[in-house]
């Protein structure tokens, strides 16, 4: 079976020269559930952002459902197809309401209005965020805000979601219902998280960032 996203000999170093990817070998096949760990600071949240080409790596190959991709244009149809729900949801959330902010990836798709009410509807009951849907998005908590910006993303219905500490600020019940959640997703995962307790209920599959390499960890 072709892997969604392979990764192989994938080096990338900040600007300042320091090497944090060293040579990353990696494939998320259909299905996979993959919890990704390392110490702050390791390159896991810059790894999810090569995966959508938000970073350039200095080399190495980035395959991504079916086909090589090396330019910018390459990776507007990987972000759509493989969401990337930032660690910070403030980076995600501009649009005034939560409604509207759900609706501008599906709008920007070329859905019609219908569709996307019917996306935007649809989103909000799956993440239990009907309540506030007509709610000024910059004044929700952290909590809320973590969760409608994994709805936007869901909105646009990909084929994996890249997740990048998904459990920040949020109450044990919320948790424990996003647990229930990406359990029961068809779509496949990379998690990147140090909630030990959430990976274990969530995972699949681990893989350790260390000193630049990725360590496949017994089940």
């Amino acid at each position: 079976m072709a892997s969604l996203i392979s990764l192989r000999g994938l080096h990338f170093a900040y600007a300042n020269g320091l090497d944090v990817l060293k040579g990353i070998d990696f494939d998320l096949q259909a299905g996979d559930r993959v919890a990704l760990t390392g110490s702050n600071g390791a390159g896991k949240s810059t790894l999810l952002r090569l995966i959508n080409g938000l970073e350039t790596p200095n080399s190495g190959e980035i395959h991504a459902f079916g086909a090589m991709r090396r330019q910018e244009k390459d990776f507007r149809d990987v972000r759509v197809r493989a969401g990337l729900v930032f660690q910070d949801p403030d980076d995600q959330l501009f649009c005034p309401t939560v409604a509207e902010d759900l609706a501008f990836g599906p709008l920007n798709l070329g859905k019609s209005a219908k569709e996307v009410g019917e996306i935007v509807a649809r989103t909000l009951e799956l993440l239990r965020l009907e309540h506030l849907a007509d709610r000024i998005t910059h004044k929700l908590s952290g909590g809320q805000k973590r969760l409608v910006a994994l709805a936007t993303v869901m909105a646009l219905e990909p084929e994996v979601l890249l997740l990048d500490e998904p459990t920040n600020d949020l109450d044990r019940d919320t948790k424990q219902h996003l647990i229930s959640l990406l359990t029961e997703l068809p779509q496949a995962m990379i998690i990147v998280s140090h909630n030990h307790h959430f990976l274990n209920r969530v995972a699949t599959r681990q893989v350790e960032l260390s000193d630049g390499v990725l360590i496949e960890q017994a089940a």
